[in-house]
Order: C-alpha cells, then sequence, then structure tokens
C-alpha cells in the first residue's frame, strides 16, 4: 500500500480510464488509485473491474447509484482514503487535462516542501492553458480573479480541480459541511482550508484540454461557481472555523 492515493471520479470516461489508470500506476513514485464510479452507460466501471486484478491492492472502485455531483465523489473518496490512512490524497481528472507526470511534484510540495495543500496551477507563471478556445480559457482566468477578489485568497488558480492534499487538512475540515457540488466545490475547499490556516502552494502545471470523451463543464455548473462565491464570503462573515479534532 502506498502513502498516496489519487481519486479519479469517472462518468462516461471509457475512452480515457485505462489508459490514466496504467500511467498513474507506471509512475516511478508509488500511488494507488482510487475511482469513484457514477453509474456510467458506456461501461466505465466494466473497465475498470476488469483491470483490478492485474493492479490487486492498488487500484480501487467505489461504484454510485448515478451522476452525484464532482464534489460529492470528492468527499465519498475523502472519507475512503482517511479510513484507510493515507498520508497524501489527491484530485485528478481522468482525462489526461491533468497530467500524471505532474503527481510527483505536487506530492514533493507536501511531503518535502511546505505545502499543506498543493495546487496544479495554470496561472501561476502566465497562462498555461492548451487546446481551449480563446473565450474558454478568458471565462477560466477571470473567474480566478473574480475569485481572489471577492475571496482575498492569494491563490492565482482558485478554480484548480488538481490537487494534494496532506491527511490532517482533510481530517481538519468539516467534510458534511462542504455544500457545493459542481464547479464551486474546487472553490469551497481552498477557501475553507485557507481560513483554517493551512499553507497552500501553487505548482506550476500545463493544462490541456481532453481530446476523447465530453467535457462535462455546463452552465449550471459555472453559475454555481459565480453565485458561491459570494455565498461563501458572506457565511464567513458570520462563522468561525475551527479546525476539527
Amino acid at each position: 500500500m502506498s502513502d498516496s492515493l489519487v481519486i479519479i471520479p469517472t462518468y462516461k470516461e471509457c475512452e480515457n480510464i485505462e489508459k490514466i489508470i496504467r500511467k498513474v500506476l507506471s509512475l516511478s513514485k508509488d500511488f494507488d488509485i482510487l475511482i469513484i464510479e457514477d453509474n456510467s452507460p458506456d461501461g466505465t466501471a466494466d473497465i475498470v473491474r476488469k483491470l483490478m486484478p492485474e493492479f490487486t491492492e492498488k487500484l480501487f472502485m467505489e461504484e454510485r447509484s448515478g451522476k452525484l455531483g464532482l464534489g460529492t465523489a470528492y468527499i465519498h473518496g475523502f472519507k475512503w482514503a482517511i479510513k484507510r490512512d493515507y498520508m497524501y490524497i489527491f484530485e485528478m481528472d481522468a482525462d489526461f487535462s491533468h497530467n500524471p507526470e505532474d503527481l510527483p511534484r505536487l506530492y514533493n510540495a507536501c511531503a518535502v516542501g511546505k505545502a499543506d495543500v498543493a495546487i496544479g496551477s495554470r496561472y501561476i507563471n502566465g497562462v498555461n492553458v492548451v487546446n481551449w478556445p480563446m473565450g474558454r480559457v478568458l471565462m477560466s482566468y477571470f473567474a480566478s480573479y473574480y475569485v481572489r477578489t471577492i475571496t482575498r485568497m492569494k491563490i492565482r488558480d482558485t478554480t484548480a480541480g488538481f490537487k494534494c492534499y496532506k491527511r490532517d487538512v482533510l481530517k481538519a475540515i468539516n467534510l458534511d459541511k462542504i455544500r457545493f457540488t459542481g464547479y464551486a466545490f474546487q472553490i469551497e475547499m481552498k477557501f475553507t482550508a485557507w481560513k483554517l490556516g493551512f499553507n497552500i502552494i501553487e505548482v506550476p502545471i500545463i493544462f490541456t484540454d481532453r481530446t476523447e470523451g465530453q467535457s462535462k463543464m455546463s452552465k449550471g455548473i459555472f453559475k454555481e461557481a459565480i453565485l458561491g462565491v459570494i455565498s461563501l464570503k458572506f457565511k464567513s462573515l458570520f462563522h468561525k472555523y475551527k479546525r476539527m479534532e
């Protein structure tokens, strides 16, 4: 068993799932993988199931009844990881937009460096995004600027979804109180960790848009993020953040 768990939520990722699993498990740094599978109709779970005997005690899967939201998938995975004493817990997409080769860099930022949370950041050194149309690049960049302005977090890529958490961070957060399930979930987790006084460090990455499968982004998810930031900030004015025992 590794000290590090990579959590990968999936919904209709049959084109990518075997390739991403094999890539992560081929890295020189030892990682385990937990797939949170939301009842994909394309056979994603079947592919994972067939790979599990090949990667005994390295590849795990939790199957859920349907598409229940990104945030709830990660929280399910966080709780699973904490119960099994993983020290470093990662969020990563299945579609290769997050390069598995960057996982050891995030790990080192926490295990060797001073980070409690390491973010794979698209915007810490300019704009490092490949294959996105300019409209989406601008939307994402200014969304992060908007979040920084409202929350006052000193984070360039506030909406990033490629992260490493130390175990103590996730244990300190009341995961049952995390309320957002979509895009805003990523913001809420960073904001909560920041308010609890954890050290958040950005590690520069190059983000490459998926070449196979379909994006899960929607106007509803983006709207949740915009309105959710205001809600988070307002709530923080009347809420004292305390670490869980």
